[in-house]
């Protein structure tokens, strides 16, 4: 089945939830379902998208605008100039699903981690959680609860999700 636009959906958190273990133990189990996913991370700080000695970062160095790098199978892109989530989200058209990670206080639906230890009750706004993914007792809030540690609960919630979006497409 094919969709117009894919899906996305943040997984959010605060800072060592889990919210890479949660995407990267998902992943497989959503190819495994058929779906051609990407992901999209927001870093608050500054990051260095080429390593230094390597040959397109000696040339990010050097001044260059952008860099380029492939090999037949993938490639790599890195430009200097203002991007948002909008514009990496365009650049997936053919994806089944967009997982973005961190984005907690916007308006992008989303699954919150709330972890044990690292955070007690969930930061993004309400309006705009799909589910909690947890290993508190967090329930009453309104919105399902999936167990932490079974990132196919989470899978199986993002199924249905867009099956019922693309009902309603």
């Amino acid at each position: 089945m094919t969709v117009n636009k894919p899906l996305v959906v943040a997984i959010s958190g605060v800072k060592n939830s889990g919210k890479t273990t949660l995407i990267e133990a998902m992943l497989p189990l959503l190819v495994e379902a058929g779906l051609t996913v990407a992901v999209v991370k927001h870093d608050g700080h500054r990051f260095d998208p080429d390593p230094s000695g390597t040959d397109t970062g000696r040339f990010m160095a050097a001044g260059a605008a952008g860099t380029a790098i492939f090999d037949g199978e993938k490639f790599k892109l890195v430009k200097r100039q203002p991007v948002t989530e909008l514009d990496l989200i365009a650049q997936f058209p053919d994806a089944d699903l967009i997982l973005l990670e961190g984005f907690k206080h916007t308006d992008w639906p989303k699954l919150e981690v709330v972890r044990k230890g690292n955070s007690e009750t969930p930061v993004s706004d309400p309006a705009t959680l799909l589910a909690l993914v947890t290993d508190l007792p967090l329930d009453g809030l309104g919105v399902p609860v999936l167990p932490l540690h079974d990132p196919a609960a989470a899978v199986r919630f993002l199924l249905r999700l867009r099956e019922e979006a693309l009902s309603h497409a």
